[in-house]
């Protein structure tokens, strides 16, 4: 008894402290975390690459094996020409996608990889930008569309791609591009601005709490959550809106003269065949399409710029997964899956 009891206060002890010294690992990596700058690292994949493994498995598996190995001998032909420099190097096709927010957080990424082209690209070079977004802050958006206009400016040839929805701030960046693309049934438009909040004066009015607001400068604040709002805050608030609008239909017929503003910059959005005959997009097609096509004379490659997670993040993200998974598990065995 006095040997398992001898034991038991090891074995207590040192837990203990592997304990503590995890804890202090922890800490020291959470503050190491917080205090470095947010990094992350560039990508690139080799589309053409990819493409030409699969198109060579597909005929590895479909055709005879004469067949194949003429295939294959044509191949190798082929890149003994490009080595020895018989046959020019094929131009480039930067592929870029950007999924964005109501905040436009994803433009941090962005701007990284509009540099890297930047730094490398060739006259013979182009983008190809995939959007998705259904828009958000104007000031996030507006600087994501100006990350696109270096690209113009360099005189490095944007086409964009609309395979679900680019409106509003969506699509104030795809405007941007020589040529836009889009799916049949694309969210394409949505050229206006929207605003509200609600206001829960009269909720604190009824439970008689007061609320204070000071401000210096008579439009500092124009409407308010918790204040009592008036006629002229929103008057000056529908003023600002407006002007936002003026300035975002300005924008588009900066890039798409052609198009009738009065028409399409009513804050209706529409679906891709509709937006062609509108002037919204120039073609219909989807990025699988376009990808497929470029690949017969262009090197595909993808830009893609992560973040670095913080710890934090990955732990929150593992748990999130973690319980969604128990959730569908859940619902799974009582649906009898």
């Amino acid at each position: 008894m006095e040997f398992l009891y001898e034991y038991g206060l090891f074995l207590a002890k040192a837990i203990t402290l592997v304990a503590a010294l995890g804890a202090v690992l922890v800490l020291i990596m959470l503050t190491t975390t917080r205090h470095r700058p947010e990094r992350g690292e560039l990508r690139l994949t080799h589309m053409s690459e990819e493409l030409d493994a699969l198109k060579h498995h597909l005929k590895e598996e479909l055709l005879d094996k004469a067949a194949f190995k003429a295939y294959e001998k044509a191949q190798k032909a082929e890149a003994k020409a490009r080595d020895k420099g018989d046959v020019p190097p094929k131009p480039r096709t930067f592929v870029v996608n950007f999924h964005g927010s109501l905040d436009a957080h994803e433009v941090a990424s962005l701007r990284e990889e509009i540099t890297a082209i930047l730094t490398v690209a060739e006259k013979e070079d182009e983008v190809l930008l995939m959007v998705e977004s259904g828009g958000g802050m104007v000031h996030g958006y507006g600087l994501a569309s100006s990350q696109l206009d270096r690209l113009r400016q360099a005189g490095i040839p944007l086409s964009v791609c609309i395979d679900k929805v680019a409106a509003s701030g969506g699509y104030m960046m795809a405007c941007v591009a020589e040529r836009i693309y889009a799916a049949p049934f694309a969210i394409v438009g949505s050229i206006g601005v929207v605003a509200q909040l609600p206001n829960f004066n009269r909720l604190l009015k009824k439970h008689d709490i007061d609320y204070e607001q000071h401000t210096a400068g008579d439009f500092k604040r124009t409407l308010t959550l918790f204040g009592e709002n008036t006629e002229e805050g929103r008057q000056k608030f529908r003023q600002e809106l407006e002007e936002t609008h003026e300035l975002f239909k300005a924008f588009v017929g900066k890039y798409r003269p052609e198009l009738d503003l009065t028409k399409v910059a009513t804050g209706e959005h529409w679906y891709g065949q509709q937006a062609l005959a509108l002037g919204l997009v120039d073609e219909i097609a989807t990025s699988d399409d376009l990808i497929l096509k470029k690949s017969a004379d262009r090197n595909l490659i993808k830009v893609q710029y992560q973040m670095r997670k913080k710890l934090t993040d990955k732990i929150a993200h593992s748990a999130s997964t973690t319980v969604s998974a128990l959730i569908n598990r859940l619902v799974e065995k009582d649906r009898g899956l």
